[in-house]
């Protein structure tokens, strides 16, 4: 009886945990490159960049399980890219102790604004229609991707579409983890996981004296705030009002600030909500109870914690796995989230303009004045909902 016990609890928990490592396999293997390009424009030593990726990986691993405890919410965080992607120009010629002075003065802004209810205010104006069908615009290219994956590698990610299939039909709930030991199965065997460059060292902080330069702190740390609040946080809270979590944003914002305000001298840039990432911890195939997916999220703060300890050498493990794989099993674990937003996203008639609107508008991955695509669904649909709306 103790035994199948046991089994019974392992069984229940390996979905969560699986979501849990999908969803920071997707988020490292998708940007941890930009976090070196970023790194590097500062002129960061090796050390220095191990000690960025330290900070990083704790911040997101105890800010992902702290949240998500205090919430019984699934809350994944993650490193803001459109900011690393922005740090990766706006860096160059600048001294490390400046960026940190403009890391410090955008973690602190966004403390205010967590801590004002502005955010709050700002996100209540978004429809629930236009946040599913911004979610689903986040997610099209995932879906795509694993079709693009196909033609890349047929076998590999034809033998891991039949797992998933089957396991929906049979068994539902281990769909997803029974996908990917099948795709790192069949990869392993055809000797296409390279694990000779992976070195476990453990990374040591560095710490960095701030200095406060006006010129840095506009032309960095204030562009730093603005693009991780518009292309990161509303649309992360958006997905999490999408999922029908009522969470409340300000201690979200201000968390995840203040978190980012201690780990900045250390090259903890910007943390943020995450939005495509956290799907996966939100989606049915992590748990049928919504009230349970949050143990996915804490699943993903411990790799998080652990990939931080480790630094920039883990880069290298998620570097092993092939790429059609990667693409292929983020698509399978987003699929039911993209069907469930686009049926959300046009199920009142009176807001589906709107809702189309932004589905379109979203997925084109377009970027104005440096701010993507997610926030310019939300703009378009939030407009286009109000002009439609009767009076």
């Amino acid at each position: 009886m103790t035994t199948l016990s046991l089994k019974g609890g392992l069984l229940r928990f390996f979905p969560h945990l699986s979501a849990g490592f999908i969803a920071v396999l997707v988020g490292y293997t998708s940007s941890a490159a930009i976090i070196f390009q970023a790194a590097h424009a500062a002129g960061a030593t090796q050390e220095q960049m191990a000690s960025w990726m330290w900070a990083l990986g704790l911040g997101m691993g105890f800010t992902c399980i702290g949240l998500s405890l205090a919430t019984r919410s699934p809350i994944l965080t993650a490193w803001s890219t459109p900011g690393a992607a922005l740090l990766s120009t706006s860096l160059i010629g600048v001294p490390m102790s400046e960026a940190i002075g403009a890391f410090l003065l955008a973690s602190a802004l966004m403390v205010i604004t967590g801590l004002s209810g502005g955010f709050e205010r700002l996100i209540r104006l978004v429809p629930k229609t236009v946040a599913a069908a911004m979610l689903a615009g986040v997610l099209f290219h995932f879906g795509t991707a694993t079709f693009t994956a196909l033609a890349a590698d047929k076998l590999l990610v034809l033998s891991m579409m039949v797992v998933f299939f089957l396991g929906r039909r049979w068994q539902p709930r281990y769909a997803i983890p029974l996908t990917l030991i099948a795709g790192i199965t069949i990869a392993a065997l055809a000797g296409r996981i390279g694990l000779t460059e992976v070195h476990w060292t453990l990374a040591r902080p560095v710490f960095t004296m701030p200095t406060f330069a006006l010129s840095t702190m506009i032309g960095v740390g204030i562009p730093l705030f603005v693009v991780t609040l518009v292309s990161q946080n509303v649309p992360g809270l958006a997905v999490l009002r999408a999922n029908g979590y009522q969470t409340p944003a300000a201690p979200l914002i201000s968390w995840t600030g203040f978190t980012s305000l201690l780990l900045a001298p250390f090259g903890g840039f910007a943390l943020n909500l995450a939005a495509i990432t956290a799907a996966i911890c939100m989606s049915k195939d992590a748990d049928p109870d919504p009230a349970q997916r949050y143990k996915a999220s804490i699943w993903a703060g411990c790799f998080y914690v652990l990939i931080g300890l480790f630094g920039a050498t883990v880069s290298g493990l998620f570097a092993a796995f092939p790429q059609p794989l990667i693409l292929a099993i983020a698509g399978l674990a987003l699929l039911a989230t993209i069907g469930n937003s686009l049926a959300s996203a046009l199920m009142d008639e009176s807001e589906r303009d709107a809702a189309l609107l932004t589905f379109l508008v979203t997925a084109s991955g377009i970027s104005l004045f440096g701010i993507g695509s997610a926030f310019w669904g939300l703009v378009f649909g939030i407009v286009v909902s109000r002009l439609a709306a009767k009076p």
